[in-house]
């Protein structure tokens, strides 16, 4: 049984903590390994430098809207495939364990979970622009 009163905030502090943990991911990017840093390294995975800035893009806007509440249930889809890239190149190669050398993908995978609850739950109480309109 859902507790219909309780539910909004839940989301609420799911959808808040998600988008600073995306924020804060692409901080790492930003200021610490620098966008020419991130690019190189994707690039030393054998993918496209330039998907790196995309990323990035993806991940900043993606963490504006879940804390903000704008189209938050969109942006927790599309923030997934972020995600799943990194498991299918970084973290699920080094296994399950984050503490693993490149981190495993039990983290990221769990964030996938976080977000999928977030998408199916609702975009919580004080969304500035919800999904869906009543």
């Amino acid at each position: 049984m859902t507790d219909n009163r309780t539910a909004p905030y839940a989301a609420l502090i799911l959808r808040i903590s998600l988008g600073i943990l995306f924020l804060a991911h692409f901080g790492l990017k930003f200021f610490v390994f620098t966008p020419a840093g991130t690019a190189k390294f994707f690039a030393s995975l054998g993918l496209p430098g330039g998907l790196a800035y995309l990323v990035m893009a993806v991940e900043f806007i993606g963490a504006i809207a879940l804390i903000l509440g704008v189209y938050a249930r969109v942006a927790a889809i599309v923030l997934i495939p972020v995600l799943l890239g990194a498991i299918a190149t970084v973290h699920g190669p080094a296994g399950f364990f984050f503490t693993n050398p490149n981190g495993g993908w039990e983290f990221p995978g769990f964030w996938i979970i976080g977000l999928l609850v977030l998408a199916l739950m609702g975009d919580g109480k004080f969304a500035l622009k919800p999904t869906f309109s009543r």
